[in-house]
């Protein structure tokens, strides 16, 4: 079994910085592709950004030149820095991890979400 805890969230200003980070456990022989998401209340689940199993990135339009994503292999750890938030950045975070077992199997994990409120 595999799983995502996130770290990080919670009151930011308006201009201010972030970092949220997405730690798996378990029993993985290796991780494909990761990502962030975000959902608001009453709105789906949209993509902030992702490294896929290439290592290109994607970033949505709207956080573009703000939000950078990165990774530690070492620790199997997904990062989000977040610069120059604005008000409609506030929205739940979930991170996600596509990841091989020790069978092969692949396995799409999300985390438990953390919060970030954008916010004067």
């Amino acid at each position: 079994q595999v799983q995502l805890v996130e770290s990080g969230g919670g009151l930011v200003q308006p201009g201010g910085s972030l970092r949220l980070s997405c730690t798996a456990s378990g029993n993985i022989a290796s991780i494909v592709g990761m990502g962030w998401n975000r959902q608001v209340p009453g709105k789906q689940r949209d993509l902030v950004a992702a490294i896929g199993s290439d290592g290109t990135i994607n970033y949505a339009d709207s956080v573009k030149g703000r939000f950078t994503i990165s990774r530690d292999n070492a620790k199997n750890t997904l990062y989000l820095q977040m610069n120059s938030v604005e008000p409609e950045d506030t929205a739940t975070y979930y991170c996600y991890m596509n990841v091989r077992d020790p069978t092969y199997r692949l396995l799409e994990v999300w985390g438990q979400g953390t919060l970030v409120t954008v916010s004067s």
